[in-house]
């Protein structure tokens, strides 16, 4: 065991509570499940378990091998890889809107091992990180708005762009947190309001070209629009899937039901992914609840102790750039399943179902542990590492 410990570096705590809500996660994919197994017919409950222990257990393998890697790869590897993920994105979009009835457009199929692998999730990672290298290279810097343009928003519009016609919510959070990595790593705040202008007019553009050319994006505006006008409506006619939320809601009581004892598992679609707080607050109350999310907050505040002890710009906009978006996306998918947002897809990172979620996850996790555990970086070593020289000395 101690021999185990010795090879596993950076902070500990962070360590813990990754460990903490992926075994909390084991039950309520087990019994949330059910709905999988005896409404779609897919599988078995035990085989739903053991494919999220599997996806966790290579996930823990990802934060292993990624926290082992000096963070300045990171710097000029986001670079290198972001041509790639506009490639993957555009693939991904091109594969067509449907198959076999379901919405594909933001998924590919990986090849042999026959995965569904989320584009998007892996750009916003690669991009968080393209940011975080350009703010800490331009820091010192007076920062020229034209430069910035094609340097900075060119790259982020490109792959936002590509994202949107699939995937708004998941737009619009890395669009949002591009935004305050930002303001956090300095860049003029007169331009950032440019910035969301310039994004707001382009959105209104997207609606009004999706409006004028149905065929090109079937149903995704109709899609945005019905889910704000039945969250929005004081009618009672509610969304089916937030209906049994509240439903699971409203019977969890302060202790909940029990582990495995939801019955509206077994109405509730997505049950096992973007609805899973709310089978977990059925099964284990209010109390079950709070301690959820004070786990989230336990590790953002872990996140931002290590972006305060980082020795260098890059690494402190590293850290928030790719942890907190982790926070904030548990935040939205706990606050549509109480029904405080509309329905947007999200899932509850480590907990879900959902390999690329876990994987990615997993990943930016990674990346702040390799920042933890560094102590002798410094800003030259990381920025002026040229990204064909980090290619030519991972191939040697």
């Amino acid at each position: 065991m101690k021999t185990i410990f010795h090879h596993i570096k950076g902070d500990k705590a962070i360590w813990a509570i990754v460990t903490i809500l992926a075994i909390f996660s084991f039950m309520p994919i087990y019994s949330a499940s059910t709905n999988l197994v005896y409404v779609v017919g897919n599988g078995s409950t035990l085989g739903h378990l053991v494919k999220h222990i599997v996806l966790l257990l290579t996930g823990f393998a990802v934060i292993y091998g990624v926290h082992k890697i000096p963070y300045r790869y990171f710097s000029g590897g986001s670079a290198l890889m972001l041509p790639v993920v506009v490639l993957l994105l555009i693939v991904t979009l091109a594969q067509g809107t449907t198959i076999g009835g379901a919405n594909a457009s933001r998924w590919i199929r990986i090849p042999f091992v026959g995965i569904g692998f989320q584009t998007s999730t892996l750009a916003g990672l690669v991009l968080m990180v393209y940011v975080a290298r350009y703010l800490a290279k331009n820091k010192e810097k007076l920062i020229d708005f034209k430069e910035s343009l094609i340097n900075l928003w060119l790259p982020v519009g490109l792959v936002l762009v590509l994202i949107l016609p699939a995937n708004f919510s998941t737009t619009a959070i890395i669009f949002f947190m591009v935004l305050l990595l930002s303001f956090i790593g300095g860049y003029p705040l007169k331009f950032i309001g440019y910035i969301l202008g310039i994004g707001l007019f382009a959105f209104l553009f997207f609606i009004l070209v999706a409006k004028a050319f149905p065929d090109a994006m079937p149903n995704r505006v109709n899609t945005w629009k019905s889910r704000i006008e039945n969250f929005s409506k004081s009618d009672g006619k509610e969304d089916y899937q937030v209906e049994k939320a509240k439903i699971a809601i409203a019977t969890g009581g302060v202790v909940g039901k029990g582990p495995g004892k939801s019955v509206q598992k077994n109405f509730l679609p997505q049950s096992s992914s973007d609805f899973i707080y709310a089978i977990i607050v059925e099964e284990y109350g209010f109390v079950g609840a709070l301690v959820v999310v004070f786990i989230y907050f336990l590790l953002l505040f872990r996140i931002l102790i290590t972006a305060k002890k980082a020795t260098t710009i890059f690494a402190t906009l590293l850290v928030i750039g790719v942890g907190v978006p982790i926070v904030f996306q548990a935040m939205i998918n706990m606050a549509v399943a109480v029904n405080i947002l509309p329905v947007t897809g999200q899932t509850l990172p480590l907990i879900s179902s959902g390999g690329t979620s876990i994987w990615m996850t997993c990943f930016a996790l990674g990346m702040i542990l390799s920042v933890s555990a560094s102590k002798n970086e410094t800003e030259e070593t990381i920025l002026d590492d040229n990204p064909l020289d980090i290619l030519h000395e991972t191939i040697d």
